[in-house]
């Protein structure tokens, strides 16, 4: 058994180093420090990197949610379908521009949304369909598209998690009318908090006026003309922007994104060579064609057949360990806020948000810090 003097190693980790530094100390010393030519970069990088129409860089993924569906004209008396094995961001966002989330149930192995599950909630109401690539791994996105055009729905693709993920040869965030990212601290890459919208042109134009309260010019596009009261504010818009800060970050970041998710990609690979076969321990499955972004390495603890079930696996990793996990997610529909929200079972989602377990899967990991996982585990299990 560690002691309780070892260090915790924690659930996630940023990994930023001297890069990171630079980017953000020349925009400190420029004096523009809000949306401006870093922003526009760091847009520009992430649009030539996925191949899509146009990006536009806010400050959360929440903000890209929103805008999302503002941009789309989704509102009161619009249904719109998404898994409730979700952060509550997206159905929130639902919610706040008057649409009704309506959540149906995910695939057993990925445990992304089920393409027929979502098929058979469609009715006259529906708008949209937002799909989310759990963990990283990319949900049926050839089989989401040809609903979303079949039914004439807005997709919304989900990819905080996956930014570097693909399936069957196609990036996720490339297919969606939209596709929202998130930057925060714990994923794939970090701005420390942020986020992007990108897709379609026309929806980004629209997009990018709501999210700067409805003004028709930037703020860098008046920058030095001597009136920066001499612009038009057409739509009531809000403050989303993403700033030269934050953004300078993603810039060194986003470099350094393919390293990060190889490394990403290793740490899985020594999980599942080190834990496969355990008893009641269900590791995630990767399916062909799929290049799988590793946001998240998720176990499944069957408290039938293991001798231990996940509550209390996590609470000993920690207290005995010293290793910190995390849970991915509580369904959306079974918070407070949503009590009334799930008008039909999803035994799927239950079951797996029962036993999933996150265990620590990051680039800044050492290979002691695998073992130390791994051995626990093999512990816990003896």
């Amino acid at each position: 058994m560690t002691t309780t003097t070892t260090e915790v190693l924690p659930w996630n980790r940023p990994l930023l180093g001297d890069e990171e530094i630079a980017e953000a100390t020349e925009t400190i010393r420029s004096g523009w420090l809000t949306h401006g030519p870093k922003a526009a970069a760091f847009e520009q990088a992430v649009r030539e990197d996925l191949g899509v129409q146009d990006t536009f860089a806010v400050s959360s993924c929440t903000a890209a949610l929103h805008l999302a569906l503002l941009a789309a004209g989704i509102g009161p008396g619009d249904e719109v379908i998404t898994p409730s094995m979700t952060f509550c961001a997206a159905p929130n966002a639902m919610r706040q521009a008057g649409a009704r989330p309506v959540f149906v149930d995910i695939e057993p192995v990925t445990l992304n949304i089920d393409p027929a599950a979502a098929r058979a909630a469609i009715t006259p109401r529906t708008r949209a369909i937002v799909v989310m690539h759990y963990g990283g791994h990319p949900c049926d996105l050839r089989a989401f598209r040809e609903l979303a055009d079949e039914h004439h729905l807005l997709l919304v693709e989900d990819a905080a998690h996956a930014l570097r993920a693909s399936r069957d040869g196609i990036r996720a965030g490339s297919v969606g009318d939209l596709t929202v990212f998130s930057f925060y601290a714990n994923k794939v890459m970090t701005t420390g908090e942020g986020g992007m919208l990108a897709g379609r042109a026309d929806l980004i134009a629209k997009a990018r006026l709501l999210g700067r309260h409805g003004i028709d010019s930037s703020a860098w596009k008046r920058h030095g003309k001597g009136n920066t009261a001499d612009y038009d504010v057409t739509v009531p818009g809000l403050k989303y922007v993403m700033s030269d800060l934050n953004a300078a970050l993603g810039l060194a970041q986003h470099r350094k994104l393919p390293a990060f998710t190889a490394r990403r990609a290793e740490i899985a690979a020594a999980y599942t060579d080190a834990l496969v076969g355990l008893p009641g321990l269900t590791l995630p499955a990767v399916l062909p064609t799929t290049e799988h972004g590793w946001f998240l390495y998720p176990i499944l603890v069957d408290p039938h057949a293991a001798p231990i079930d996940r509550t209390r696996l996590a609470e000993r990793l920690l207290a005995e360990h010293r290793i910190a996990t995390s849970v991915h997610f509580r369904p959306v529909h079974t918070l407070q806020a949503y009590h009334d929200a799930a008008d039909h079972p999803l035994p799927v989602t239950e079951q797996a948000a029962s036993r999933q377990l996150s265990l620590p899967c990051y680039p800044a990991m050492t290979g002691h810090d695998i073992d130390r996982v791994t051995t626990a585990l093999h512990t816990l299990w003896a």
